[in-house]
């Protein structure tokens, strides 16, 4: 069964094949993905490797978390399931509603006009 690991504090010059071969050294590597900004491409200082079995991932813990790597302290834990997190889009229920829950009728204004009849 494989096991997802957690690495962080990268170098953002730290590559997928970087971490392929550091992580061989404790086993057989399934798969290393290198979180990258989606707008920027540059890695944001952490990754997820995939280790064959739960033996090779807790070898790799013991001979990686604390490992001096282009001069940063690896972090290396096994990784934790995502969280669910909240929907980001507008959400009717709590924003755009005055107190009195009418959407319709937003006021503002009140000041003059800069338009001249």
């Amino acid at each position: 069964m494989e096991t997802k690991l957690f690495v962080g504090n990268l170098s953002y010059d730290t590559s997928e094949d970087d971490l392929r071969s550091l992580f061989s050294k404790a086993g057989s590597v399934a798969s290393v993905t290198l979180i990258k900004d989606r707008d920027s491409g540059r890695s944001k200082g952490f990754a997820f490797v995939e280790m064959a079995s739960q033996t090779e991932a807790e070898q790799a813990i013991k001979m990686f978390n604390g490992f001096s790597m282009d001069n940063r302290d690896l972090k290396v834990d096994k990784a934790r399931p995502r969280e669910e997190r909240p929907y980001s889009g507008y959400d009717n229920s709590r924003y755009g509603q005055n107190k009195y829950g009418d959407r319709n009728r937003r006021g503002g204004g009140g000041g003059k006009s800069s338009r001249r009849y």
